[in-house]
């Protein structure tokens, strides 16, 4: 059933922004330029930067901050981290690299470009990992071919996720894929709307929006909270709450231009 679970996690992850994309080009809204700087500042902002100070101030292999096993340091560092640079990472983007690009679609383009980049990272390329190592697993190539490079115990824990995890485990995966996605584009709208009003404390909400929301997740990694199915179902609050707003945002852009 896992590999089962991580082919729909990894349809869910791909086919959704896909199909926004295809939907965004038929309605006239799409930016192909906002879509790819969307993507490129998750990268170098999420991915790059954000990691790299990451491997600087975590605990190799465990949720915990150097020097400190404090929970609640952690917790704050988790959430603040991608507040800080998503979301400075949107306003660099705005600022410099789409100044020309500030209307409504383009928001949505961007949050698309940044929240489609993370569902392939998070979504595709771990569903891809598990139907690989499921299969070589099954086939017992794992263990003439990778096992014997890792410790015992991380072989069994391997195994154990790949072959035992839950469908639903999987299929909510690619749903909180979706989740973060919607989020994406509320809080790049949000952004962008500061942008037009050239007022920066729009940036500092969406920096405070983003934190709040990520600390159930960093609250679940150090294992405060327990229950998977309460993480998502906050996530999926924070989810519907992005929709309403990315819907009631769009008059706001149509009612005047820019400031200058």
């Amino acid at each position: 059933m896992g590999m089962a679970g991580a082919v729909v996690q990894l349809f869910i992850s791909l086919l959704v922004p896909i199909g926004l994309v295809w939907y965004g080009r038929k309605k006239g809204w799409l930016s192909w330029k906002a879509l790819g700087v969307g993507a490129a500042v998750f990268l170098v902002f999420s991915q790059v930067l954000e990691k790299a100070l990451h491997i600087a101030v975590l605990e190799p292999g465990r949720p915990a901050l150097k020097g400190t096993d404090s929970v609640w340091l952690f917790v704050l560092y988790a959430a603040l981290a991608a507040g800080l640079f998503e979301e400075i990472g949107r306003y660099v983007g705005f600022r410099w690299l789409l100044k020309q690009h500030r209307g409504y679609g383009d928001g949505l383009s961007f949050g698309l470009g940044h929240g489609g980049t993370e569902a392939v990272l998070l979504g595709v390329v771990g569903a891809v990992n598990v139907i690989v190592l499921a299969s070589l697993i099954q086939s017992g190539s794992f263990d003439k071919t990778i096992a014997p490079s890792l410790p015992p115990r991380q072989v069994e824990l391997i195994k154990e996720q790949v072959l035992h995890t839950p469908f639903a485990m999987y299929v909510l995966g690619g749903l909180e894929r979706l989740f973060a996605l919607a989020v994406h584009v509320a809080l790049s709208l949000l952004v962008l709307l500061g942008m037009r009003k050239r007022q920066f404390r729009y940036v500092l909400y969406a920096i405070l929006l983003h934190a709040a929301m990520d600390v159930m997740p960093a609250l679940y990694q150090v294992k405060v909270v327990t229950n998977v199915w309460v993480v998502e179902a906050v996530l999926l609050i924070w989810a519907v709450a992005a929709v309403l707003f990315i819907g009631r945002m769009k008059p706001a852009f149509e009612r005047g231009g820019e400031k200058r």
